[in-house]
């Protein structure tokens, strides 16, 4: 029997209590005591709470299998990144390669053989060409890892946004040399606005902030034995490396893109180049693929 509203709290703990699982009894406790505070804080009113769950629920509404609006809204107020970066490089082996999965990664990308394009439509931008290698914390090559790239193009948007681009322009999934290494062709990525018009826009709006993420790559390296990395490499000259709109940029994943003129790597390039040299980091433990965002 609730007296008041100072043992509503105590009441659903105690209901709670009998969880037989110990981290589910433990999460949603803690989630409780937060949520509980978080109204008493604020003085929550009943038209804000009712606010906040059709807010909730356009979240879910506006989720397909093209977009997943519940991990753009997770990104844009730092929660991804904070759990991104609690669960990863705790030992610093690889601090500087963990970064968001995004909510573009696709699980069924091509596999593609090292070195070659990922352009599969015409897509217009500066030649790249990208050198990697992958390696263990002592620095040991790495063989058989499965890379998966993916970027958006220098109009800023990913194949799944653009009826324009083919399907899987710019993705590709390669497997690392005995040296550890992977390469491929592209072109050099833009910065974009992430989708404002769903609910994620109206709290940017509402916010005063832009919806701009700095140029970047994704990669995800998957290998058994070792614990999945997933990263991205932000290009050097973006105007919003300081004002990533899902708070994603760490500086060790900067990247050096760059610039040439002249002969390039393979032939029929003309104008100027980018090149990227990276060296990414993978730690022991265990292999799990994420749940791809979309399909």
């Amino acid at each position: 029997m609730i007296e008041n509203e100072a043992g509503v709290t105590d009441a659903v703990l105690a209901a709670m209590a009998r969880t037989p699982d110990a981290r589910l009894r433990a999460i949603m406790a803690s989630f409780v005591k937060h949520m509980h505070a978080f109204a008493r804080e604020v003085s929550l009113t009943e038209a804000e709470f009712e606010r906040g769950i059709d807010y909730l629920n356009r979240i879910g509404q506006a989720t397909n299998d093209h977009h997943n609006e519940a991990v753009l809204f997770s990104d844009g107020i730092g929660f991804s990144t904070l759990v991104c970066l609690l669960n990863n490089g705790r030992n610093g082996a690889t601090e500087t390669a963990s970064a968001l999965l995004g909510p573009f990664w696709r699980a069924n990308s091509p596999r593609t053989e090292n070195g070659a394009s990922i352009v599969r439509s015409p897509t217009p931008g500066p030649p790249l060409f990208a050198r990697c290698t992958v390696s263990d914390p002592a620095g040991r090559p790495l063989a058989g890892v499965e890379v998966d790239v993916w970027h958006s193009s220098p109009l800023g948007f990913y194949d799944n946004q653009d009826d324009t681009q083919a399907d899987m322009n710019l993705r590709g999934k390669f497997t690392t040399d005995e040296q550890g290494r992977f390469g491929f062709r592209s072109v050099k990525p833009a910065g974009y606005p992430v989708p404002t018009d769903g609910p994620f826009g109206e709290l940017l709006r509402a916010q005063l902030r832009h919806p701009y993420r700095p140029a970047h790559l994704h990669v995800l390296a998957f290998k058994p034995g070792y614990k999945t990395l997933i990263t991205q490499v932000f290009v050097d000259d973006d105007e919003h490396l300081e004002s990533d709109v899902v708070f994603g940029v760490t500086r060790h994943l900067i990247g050096d893109f760059r610039r040439h003129e002249g002969d390039a790597p393979e032939p029929g390039v003309e104008g100027p180049w980018f090149s990227l040299d990276y060296a990414f980091v993978m730690e022991p433990g265990e292999a799990v693929l994420p749940t791809p965002p979309i399909k």
